[in-house]
């Protein structure tokens, strides 16, 4: 699969149901029909759409964990709580659990932002805070974080 890009304004209507944006479904075509996993973020008040191909993927990095492990075996519990899998239907909706709503403080007005191989859905104005909030420190993130000269193929 190819790298998400985009971030969209969307609605969810009474039901719970998120019209996927059409540039966003369009880049989602070749995996659609896989279906996809919805989760709670680890450090957002937000949710992760994972397409069934990434879910996998981080669920054979999780496997490797030693269940033994008291601290692993918690983690993989707090990771998985209220995972979801979900589909798009044929009107191009994607249906929100209740649980998962509540969570994200979803009501009306979302915005759906690509996060490089998955899809953040948040409530808008928590969205809008959680930019500002980052916006102050941001450079000196991006310095940390992007500054390193981690390999040779340096992004600029």
């Amino acid at each position: 699969m190819d790298l998400l890009t985009g971030t969209y304004d969307c609605k969810v209507d009474v039901k719970g149901r998120l019209m996927m944006p059409a540039p966003l479904k369009k880049q989602l075509a070749p995996i659609l029909e896989e279906g996809f996993v919805l989760r709670r973020s680890v450090f957002q008040k937000c949710l992760e759409l994972y397409p069934m191909s990434q879910w996998q993927v981080l669920m054979q990095k999780m496997n490797k964990l030693n269940r033994f492990n008291k601290k692993n075996n918690d983690f993989i519990r707090r990771f998985t709580a209220g995972v979801k899998i979900v589909e798009v239907d044929v009107n191009g909706r994607l249906l929100i659990p209740k649980d998962l709503t509540v969570f994200a403080n979803i009501s009306k007005d979302i915005v759906v932002a690509s996060a490089i191989n998955i899809i953040e859905i948040w409530d808008k104005e928590l969205y809008e805070q959680a930019i500002d909030d980052a916006a102050l420190d941001f450079a000196d993130l991006a310095e940390e974080v992007m500054g390193q000269d981690d390999d040779d193929h340096g992004i600029s």
